[in-house]
């Protein structure tokens, strides 16, 4: 007969039996660096900053990565609350279980999967597609995309077998290469005074509501998505109650300021007259150009193989958390059992790693057979999901942590338990309003397409519901694990 563990993960009673509980001993540069790598900062940088530039609000983006650096902030006060008073690793569906109720706290599950699922379907087409270019700028062959793919996601599904440190290794050396030469490009360029000279005319009204503004907080808060994920590591880490809350903050902080100070970077390097001329010229090529303009051919060559670093990393980042929460779903009855097993020598949820790296596998290989482009429809269309799913899911850990703490006097401060998280909640709720009413723009679609997505998101949040309270009509038994896992 299992027994649930402190962290609400089914554990065995019999000492033969495999584990079903993760352990580790991250600290909290570990698990920055996962949750960081996630959020892919040279890919942000040199792929979605350009568009945003051109879509956007050209010379005013830099603002929008503070604006949502800032909701964010007062979103990570909420969530990090919530870690400390509920020691569980399902992150949003345990605290919107907690908060909400167990049936929206599965359909929460629901949507963190489809959405972080989302994020690695969208990079596994870039991915390819670059591999492939780079084979052909070497003298190769040309590969259709879909193989490299699933040569990533092979080579992704054996780190993610393995022990979390090792992973968070490679993360770590890939983060500090993408970050560093995108650093070294930001000084260069202030050294060099830039193309029209230093200013803060990014962060001035005319900048900030130029253009589209819409569109440029839609970009910014894509290039976040990942940060959130610090909980799903809480049995990992070495001193959850301290770790889990450190290393959210400093996620955000670091993120927000590395994406506005190098957007800004980008608009002196070209001039705010000309910033969205030249994003306009070549996107996909402008931070090449930049590098080359202010490093010379070094730079850009060595930009564009962390380009492709800093994409796998992204996904092995992900491949984690997604086995990480198929783990703790099985923990509390939602999913297969059998994935809720530890691996007993890496300590890591190795079943639901492989079923993670058959689902990204099949994925590749369904888009293959429809034709799909890996850049104009894998990667816009799925990045873009993700970008509304991701803000669905604050805005409900948002209200879940207002509901929690209204009803439990835990003893935190009126600041952590109601006053952030209520404007972090007006926040998200503001973005969301924006992401629906220009999500056609965002993944490059007709307004149909939109449609079909947007209610793909709907669904994944009902199948979750359904589920619960299907459980909870024909098996009452695993409903109250269900019960103890996500919502005691």
């Amino acid at each position: 007969m299992a027994s649930l563990d402190a962290a609400g993960i089914a554990t065995p009673a019999s000492p033969g039996a495999p584990s079903r509980s993760l352990t580790g001993s991250l600290g909290v540069g570990a698990i920055v660096f996962m949750v960081v790598a996630a959020a892919a900062p040279l890919t942000v940088v040199g792929g979605g900053v350009p568009i945003a530039f051109l879509l956007g609000n050209g010379p005013g983006v830099p603002t929008m990565f503070v604006v949502t650096a800032l909701v964010l902030l007062l979103f990570a006060v909420g969530l990090s609350t919530m870690a400390r008073h509920l020691p569980r690793p399902g992150a949003f569906f345990t605290y919107v279980g907690h908060g909400l109720g167990r049936p929206l706290g599965l359909g929460t599950a629901h949507l963190a999967l489809l959405t972080y699922t989302m994020v690695q379907a969208a990079v596994y087409g870039l991915i390819g597609t670059l591999l492939n270019s780079a084979i052909i700028d070497l003298g190769g062959p040309s590969i259709p995309w879909w193989v490299l793919s699933l040569a990533v996601a092979a080579v992704t599904g054996l780190l993610g077998y393995r022990h979390i440190d090792l992973s968070s290794k490679v993360l770590g050396v890939l983060l500090i290469a993408e970050i560093g030469i995108v650093l070294i490009l930001n000084i260069a360029i202030m050294v060099q005074g830039g193309n029209q000279g230093l200013s803060l005319e990014s962060f001035t009204p005319d900048a900030i509501f130029s253009g589209a503004p819409g569109i440029g907080l839609m970009f910014a808060v894509a290039g976040f998505i990942g940060f959130e994920a610090t909980a799903i590591f809480r049995n990992e880490a070495r001193d959850p109650d301290r770790t889990i809350p450190r290393a959210t903050y400093v996620a955000v902080a670091l993120i927000g300021t590395f994406y506005a100070f190098s957007s800004w970077a980008l608009v002196m390097a070209w001039g705010p007259d000309n910033v969205v001329e030249a994003a306009a010229a070549d996107p996909s090529g402008m931070i090449m150009a930049t590098a080359e303009t202010y490093l010379g051919g070094w730079a850009s060559t060595t930009i564009n193989v962390l380009l492709i670093t800093s994409l796998f990393a992204c996904i092995l980042s992900f491949h984690n958390v997604i086995s990480r929460y198929q783990h703790a779903m099985a923990g509390a009855t939602a999913m297969p059992s059998r994935l809720g097993t530890v691996h007993p020598t890496h300590a890591s949820p190795h079943r639901s790693s492989l079923v993670q790296t058959v689902t990204a596998a099949a994925l590749i290989a369904v888009f293959a057979a429809c034709g799909l482009d890996p850049e104009l429809q894998v990667f816009a269309w799925f990045s873009g999901v993700a970008t509304l799913g991701i803000v669905v899911l604050m805005a409900l850990t948002c209200l879940a942590v207002l509901a929690y703490f209204r009803r439990h006097r835990t003893g935190a401060g009126l600041w952590q338990t109601a006053i952030a998280p209520a404007i972090g909640l007006v926040g998200l709720l503001g973005i969301l309003l924006v992401v629906v009413a220009n999500f056609p723009t965002l993944i490059g679609g007709s307004a149909g397409l939109a449609d079909l997505f947007i209610a793909v998101v709907v669904a994944a949040v009902a199948i979750g519901v359904g589920q619960a309270l299907l459980i909870r009509r024909r098996d009452p038994v695993a409903y109250g694990a269900l019960t103890e896992a996500i919502a005691m």
